[in-house]
């Protein structure tokens, strides 16, 4: 399986794999497995030895396989689990979580670096920005809309991933089709079933006719599912045969129904971290992003707030003029918690509430008080929902600690590794993904 990604850092082939610990005495840990496999145990004689009390001294054999891993247990006395069901031999699946004793094994494909260079574009669809982290963006965007390959589009809340996603489909060869939107977090519990894979008359109390789901009016086009983490784990299944074979039986129905469909999917959550805790499907992680996409925070492209600024002006029509002074140094110094959407509303706000003839210095451009910069936020808000709040919170974490640790070790990553306690290899994709990797370590 072969992946393209602006974060440089992704599996890009299975004749290797890797076993991250996620929980436990060992974890940050990880290990590249040979073709051969591993045994894993206590013992220091194991090819991979974990420090953990619940551990058996040889406790499983792990080995890459075609279609995944093979896992044997080795008679432990804790036993190997996998959602609860101990295993004795079994083939997993890529992005598989075990449990040995009490710490947490993800079991993933190889890592490689794969360079792309910045396009020379400064906008792609409708997202605009010339700064190196979007020209890095728009560079996979180019070439993911030559594809029919899965997308998975990652970033926080308001960077732009819908955007991104329908300038893939206006740009590919499915651009003449329909582009659905399907919101995974919006839809109730109790009907998302019916309202992404279609259900028929009867299935349910209130079915009175037949009626096609999200993939259905998405047909010979392409399916935007926005946060697709928040998907229950109960459907992913189905939607993993969808995406792999093109076919799903509406909720009620008897046969499969076939569809062509390019799936786009996007998240503001983690979803590495997702599918380690057991509430996303590791298949699944893998098929959706085939090609992976990270777009960045506006606190990380201060860079294109004047020019986003003037486009958001116009859109407002406000007359067109010199922009910059104490307003606009504002704008650059704020921390944007909510990122380009939230620059979108403070301009529309601003103009709203313009004096007749106002110039560009005299809008009325108000802020959020305690938000001029990332780490002056508060620690956390009630008023996103729960899931934004926390993602919000971790992310600015990460960047405050990797930021002072790199400033600490004068940007020595194997140093700031062995401070850390981390595998050089994790704390490099930790870094690029906070935007904190050192210039000459860049792609």
């Amino acid at each position: 399986m072969s992946r393209v990604t602006n974060t440089l850092e992704r599996p890009a082939t299975r004749d290797r794999s890797r076993l991250r610990v996620l929980f436990g005495p060992d974890a940050g840990t990880e290990v590249d497995l040979p073709s051969v496999g591993v045994v894993v145990g206590a013992d220091p004689a194991c090819d991979v030895v974990l420090n953990d009390a619940a551990v058996s001294k040889r406790h499983a054999t792990i080995a890459p396989s075609a279609a995944g891993f093979e896992v044997v247990d080795l008679a432990s006395r804790n036993g190997t689990w996998l959602d609860g069901v101990g295993l004795t031999r079994a083939s997993v699946p890529l992005g598989t979580t075990l449990r040995l004793g009490t710490s947490l094994v993800q079991l993933l494909p190889a890592e490689k670096s794969v360079e792309i260079e910045p396009s020379e574009r400064t906008s792609f669809g409708a997202m605009v920005g010339g700064s190196l982290a979007m020209r890095r963006v728009y560079a996979v965007l180019e070439r993911a809309s030559r594809t029919q390959a899965p997308l998975l589009l990652l970033g926080e809340s308001g960077t732009g991933k819908e955007l991104a996603a329908r300038g893939v489909h206006e740009a590919g060869p499915r651009g003449a089709g329909p582009f659905v939107v399907f919101d995974c977090g919006a839809a109730s519990d109790s009907l998302i079933e019916s309202e992404l894979f279609g259900h028929k008359r009867g299935s349910f109390t209130g079915a009175v006719s037949d009626r096609p789901g999200a993939f259905a009016l998405a047909h010979g086009g392409t399916l935007f599912l926005d946060e697709i983490g928040d998907l229950p784990l109960a459907l992913q299944p189905k939607l993993l045969r969808l995406a792999e074979r093109g076919e799903v039986t509406p909720l009620g129905g008897r046969a499969a129904e076939r569809y062509d469909v390019r799936i786009v999917a996007a998240t503001h959550r983690d979803l590495w971290a997702e599918v380690g805790r057991g509430t996303f499907r590791g298949d699944l992680y893998y098929r959706l992003g085939v090609v992976e996409v990270r777009l960045p925070a506006l606190r990380e492209r201060t860079e294109d707030v004047p020019e986003l600024t003037r486009l958001f002006l116009q859109a407002n029509s406000f007359p067109s003029g010199p922009i910059g002074g104490p307003v606009l140094e504002r704008l650059i110094a704020y921390g944007w918690p909510g990122n380009v959407r939230e620059l979108r509303n403070v301009i529309a706000r601003a103009v709203a509430l313009a004096p007749p003839n106002a110039a560009f210095d005299q809008l009325p451009v108000l802020l959020r008080s305690g938000a001029t910069a990332p780490s002056e936020a508060p620690l956390a808000r009630a008023d996103t929902p729960y899931h934004e709040a926390r993602a919000s919170l971790l992310a600015r974490f990460d960047r405050d600690y990797l930021t002072d640790l790199m400033r600490r070790d004068g940007d020595n990553l194997s140093q700031a590794a062995r401070v850390a306690g981390l595998e050089r290899k994790y704390l490099y994709k930790l870094l690029e993904r906070a935007g904190l990797l050192p210039r000459d370590r860049r792609g």
